[in-house]
């Protein structure tokens, strides 16, 4: 009896011990994810407003001006579809509530005084929170291929130098990656548990993110392959599929109504946009992506990141876990392809990619460190070596992902520029500006941007009521600098800078003040 007691009570008190162990070890992984999540969020909202309210990124104002009409008009309709819809919602809501503090402070008596300008500091620190829950999020997925995995890949995102940047603007590019990482972390928990609640959750953040930018569509491939590759009877698979699309469809709708309610205007809007993206060759285009991967990764972070696609696909076949590893890779790799056969190339378009290069990044670290760690060599050249390698990997993205928001935080020539506008230029006027080298609050000017100076001549600006005007050498410095390539471009310039106008003297760029140069003028009358 006293025996059989002994064997019953046994168990439980060797269960009991690595229960303590698992909770004494979580507390490190918490300190570190903590520390990965705080550093991120510091990255992302530091010199979050340097330069406001001229210094603002190019497709900022436009949104945030349609989320104030519809404050002003009532008018949900955008009756703009470069963007679906559900960010200017967003951001008209996010309008609301400043408006509503703003005026509870005395800062504003109607609505006809509240300007874009007084909604970037509120949109802009919006988007730092997304891009910091994008990390986490990042960690949840990688947790299914362990808690170094992780960890390293919530790192990798939390310092890589173009999220940091993208998290500081007002712009869908960081709330779709959020939205399309979600996607990944419900998929996965959809194959996990063969429910069809995660998959419906999967198929709503893919809905969303097509509301948010359309690209985000893509995302759909994934609750698809969860919804067909649950562990459940083919027709409870189908069902998962069917419901996948469905739901998707009808959370984009709930996002991005206007795609029916004003139908012709998407359409046409639609055709517009689409009319920008003129296919190229893949080759010319990953070319210039990768360019760009480089630029934040180094070279040893390119080469892991280029090895850690096939290494992933060889892991899929060893593991027999196909569907898992689908999820990580179907998706960026046609994503990539999508944005790489496409003429407008910019690095953020290519933003939803980067959690999963994290990841997969992470997963080829974390098993060459294993390995390294295995080698019969003694323990401190393992060690040095791992460290070496982890090292040598982390060190670009690490340090430029902290030196971007430094740089950013610099004076530049804008920032002199717009010092000599307001002292040069009266309020009201009405100012045409070259190359959007600045942008002036509505709320003091009425501005206009062009591309050229010289696509008009000066009694057109003055017929316009345009009476100032700010040049910028991304214009006219390559004309200057090769007269005879550009003759008639160089003697337009000559007779606008010398003849037509008085100008303040050039804000020319230095060594502690980078940018463009600048020329703040007034037309002369005719």
């Amino acid at each position: 009896m006293i025996q059989s007691t002994t064997l019953r009570e046994a168990p439980a008190a060797v269960t009991r011990v690595p229960d303590q162990r698992v909770q004494r070890s979580a507390w490190p992984v918490w300190a570190v994810l903590t520390c990965v999540v705080v550093g991120g969020a510091a990255l992302r909202f530091w010199n979050l407003i340097p330069g406001f309210p001229y210094r603002i990124g190019v497709d900022e104002p436009v949104i945030a001006e349609r989320a104030i009409h519809m404050m002003k008009s009532g008018d949900f309709n955008p009756h703009f579809f470069d963007y679906p819809g559900l960010y200017i919602y967003v951001q008209m809501l996010v309008g609301c509530m400043r408006f509503i503090t703003g005026s509870m402070n005395g800062l504003w008596r109607s609505l006809e005084a509240f300007h874009p300008t007084d909604l970037f500091l509120w949109t802009r620190a919006l988007n730092a929170v997304l891009g910091t829950l994008t990390i986490v999020v990042v960690y949840r997925a990688g947790l299914r291929w362990g808690t170094w995995v992780a960890l390293l890949a919530a790192g990798l995102l939390a310092v890589w130098p173009n999220h940091v940047r993208e998290s500081h603007f007002a712009l869908t590019d960081v709330p779709l990656t959020l939205l399309t990482t979600l996607t990944l972390v419900l998929s996965l928990r959809t194959i996990e548990t063969g429910r069809l609640v995660w998959v419906v959750g999967a198929a709503a953040c893919a809905g969303f993110a097509a509301a948010t930018k359309y690209s985000g569509g893509v995302a759909l491939v994934m609750p698809l392959i969860a919804g067909a590759a649950m562990n459940r009877p083919v027709p409870v698979r189908v069902w998962g599929v069917l419901a996948a699309t469905g739901v998707a469809a009808a959370t984009f709708l709930l996002g991005a109504p206007y795609t029916l309610l004003d139908l012709p205007g998407f359409l046409n809007g639609f055709a517009l946009l689409m009319g920008h993206f003129y296919p190229r060759t893949f080759i010319s285009g990953a070319e210039i992506y990768v360019g760009h991967l480089r630029v934040a990764l180094g070279w040893p972070g390119l080469i892991v990141a280029s090895v850690a696609v096939p290494w992933c696909v060889a892991r899929a076949i060893r593991d027999r876990d196909a569907a898992k590893w689908a999820l990580a890779l179907i998706f960026p790799l046609y994503y990539f392809y999508m944005f790489a056969t496409k003429s407008q190339i910019y690095a953020r378009y290519v933003l939803p990619v980067l959690p999963f290069v994290c990841l997969i990044m992470a997963v080829l670290i974390v098993d060459v460190a294993g390995w390294i760690s295995r080698l019969r060599q003694p323990y401190w050249v393992r060690a040095t070596a791992a460290g070496a390698f982890v090292s040598a990997v982390l060190a670009y993205p690490v340090s430029e992902g902290i030196a971007w928001p430094i740089r950013y935080g610099r004076p530049i020539t804008q920032d002199v520029a717009y010092k000599a506008i307001l002292k040069f230029i009266p309020e009201g006027s009405r100012v045409v500006v070259e190359r959007s080298v600045l942008r002036l609050p509505d709320s003091v000017y009425r501005s206009t941007d062009v591309r050229e100076l010289t696509q008009r001549s000066r009694q057109q600006y003055l017929a316009a009521g345009i009476t100032y005007f700010i040049a910028s050498s991304d214009a006219f410095g390559q004309v200057m600098a090769k007269p005879a390539e550009h003759a008639d471009a160089y003697q337009a310039y000559q007779r606008l800078f010398h003849e037509q106008s008085e100008c303040l003297p050039p804000i020319q760029p230095t060594a502690s003040v980078p940018g463009p140069q600048i020329l703040i003028c007034r037309f002369l009358p005719n």
